[in-house]
């Protein structure tokens, strides 16, 4: 029995811009016909949230939260996408809060999770991060303090 939980590959893999385009045209004619079915709106959310682009990925999140709101039958299939956008956006917390909604009402989803493997790693590397810059902070500021009480001693 394998251990390895199959890989939230949304996470990085992209659609073309072609592919993205196609959805975003038939979102834009749906638009300009004073209505947008839910499909449309969530086809295009899925292909913003998973671009390589900060924008998109803004855009479909924000997206899919008024489909989140909308639509309470389409909910259990939009917390899996919040959470992807948040992740690949950086804001762990509310990926990690998405996803762990999903998770309570579906344990058993591989691809959430792996999302939520995903999330904890890049929650981590980013405490890493910012105690390095801490650090980085405070060395830098002990040797302005070095520097300046030797120079008030001469």
């Amino acid at each position: 029995m394998p251990t390895e939980l199959p890989y939230a590959a949304d996470a990085e893999m992209s659609l073309t811009y072609d592919e993205l385009e196609v959805l975003r045209l038939q979102y834009q004619k749906e638009l300009a016909q004073d209505h947008v079915t839910t499909q449309t709106k969530f086809n295009l959310c899925w292909g913003l949230v998973k671009s390589p682009i900060r924008e998109h990925q803004v855009e479909g999140v924000k997206l899919l939260q008024e489909i989140y709101r909308a639509e309470p039958t389409r909910r259990r299939e939009c917390l899996y996408y919040l959470a992807l956008g948040h992740f690949k956006m950086g804001n762990f917390e509310e990926a990690r809060r998405f996803n762990g909604l999903l998770l309570e009402k579906e344990p058993t989803n591989l691809q959430a999770q792996s999302l939520a493997q995903l999330i904890s790693k890049g929650a981590a590397r980013d405490g890493y991060i910012g105690m390095a810059i801490v650090g980085g902070v405070a060395a830098v500021g002990t040797i302005l303090l070095a520097g300046l009480i030797r120079r008030a001693r001469k």
